[in-house]
């Protein structure tokens, strides 16, 4: 396994370690697994939590918009010399497959699998193949990718050993109940009868939605129900912006920096999500089948958010805020979807027949399919290795 830096190639991999694993243990068979990364990276904390063994590697992070400083020549020779000792690490561990989901450790992993002529499986989280990604596709076995659209992109070559998996979505996530989030949360002033919305910039929160909201919410909050995850930073900002809420509406409003257990519930418990627009977000929502306004990230790499989030509003499964992104923009956008039940069901159901909650299963059977069948055969022989 190799991957890893952001959530966004770190989670699809754990997800479907542990779909092989469960797979595989169907069978009355083992999994036998070594994440190659940074030791600095979060899939190093990531592995040591799920008890996967951990290789750290040198690595180095292209800069696309100074492609001749002098970072990127000491970048480089970081990935060369990476590649070396991933040479080494596929040698000692002779994996009978290799899974690469992208970030620029993935490189050096993926490479020294083609050397050792190990299969090789990259799979791409994002509408369009990151740079990590494109030069694995290369001389990767197979391709996965999350989305039909990113077919028409990919050279004929490539496309022909490209299958769609989907991206794969963390089980628990799936898996959420509203009554829970009721009651975890304390959500006693919320109203029965209207929607819930759920405001997320991801774990950090983001600076840009949280203001955005916060200029809405004395009309938000006459129309719905709030559940504002603003990220830990900001909640004190925020917090003095409550004492001002209307009596009336300020039970409906539940402000809090960070969710943990709880988000599974939460999202199901939401009517309407409005978001920021990365792979691992798309993913969760169309999975669950969520209605959704998404304010992409400008400054994501290559601007996949904002592809991500154009592809979602062209199918009519979210509105996508790209051009003018302002409270009126906001409000313009909302208030069809919480005023008229059947708008939303209908982009909920349009969001959902995009999703692919079987992603990590469909990705391990790509995996497994890539081991040529006498590896397979020697693997079994061997009791409980794949």
């Amino acid at each position: 396994m190799t991957g890893g830096g952001t959530g966004g190639h770190t989670y699809p991999a754990l997800t479907t370690v542990h779909a092989l694993r469960t797979r595989l243990a169907a069978a009355g068979r083992g999994l036998d697994v070594v994440w190659v990364g940074t030791a600095s990276g979060l899939e190093a904390r990531v592995a040591a939590e799920a008890g996967i063994a951990f290789v750290g590697i040198a690595a180095g992070k292209i800069d696309r918009g100074q492609m001749f400083s002098l970072g990127n020549v000491r970048n480089l020779a970081r990935a060369g010399r990476g590649v070396g000792q991933a040479r080494s690490i596929v040698a000692e561990f002779a994996p009978d497959a290799v899974l690469a989901t992208g970030g620029y450790v993935a490189v050096p992993v993926g490479l020294a699998a083609a050397l050792r002529r190990r299969p090789l499986v990259v799979h791409e989280q994002t509408t369009r193949l990151g740079l990590a990604n494109r030069v694995l596709a290369r001389v990767a076995t197979r391709v996965a990718v999350s989305s039909e659209a990113t077919l028409s992109l990919l050279p004929q070559a490539i496309r022909a050993t490209t299958v769609v998996t989907g991206n794969p979505v963390r089980p628990e996530v799936l898996a959420g109940r509203p009554e829970r989030a009721v009651a975890a949360l304390g959500l006693r002033g919320f109203a029965a009868h209207l929607p819930v919305v759920y405001v997320t910039g991801g774990a950090q929160g983001a600076r840009q939605i949280n203001a955005l909201v916060r200029d809405v919410l004395p009309w938000l909050l006459t129309q719905a129900n709030v559940i504002h995850q603003c990220g830990p930073a900001h909640l004190a900002e925020l917090q003095q912006h409550v004492p001002g809420l209307p009596a009336e509406l300020a039970g409906r409003y539940h402000l809090t920096g960070f969710l943990g257990v709880e988000l599974p519930d939460v999202l199901a418990l939401a009517d309407v999500v409005i978001s920021r627009s990365g792979a691992g977000t798309c993913a969760e929502l169309t999975a669950l089948g969520r209605a959704a306004i998404l304010v992409p990230l400008a400054s994501s790499a290559g601007g996949e958010q904002a592809h991500n989030a154009r592809h979602l509003h062209q199918a009519g499964a979210a509105v996508a805020l790209l051009d003018e992104v302002s409270p009126a923009c906001l409000r313009q956008a909302l208030e069809p979807l919480i005023s008229d039940p059947g708008r939303r069901g209908e982009m909920a159901a349009r969001a959902r027949a995009l999703g692919r909650p079987d992603a990590a299963d469909r990705l391990a059977e790509v995996v497994l399919s890539s081991v040529p069948p006498r590896r397979r055969s020697t693997a079994a022989a061997n009791g409980d290795r794949q």
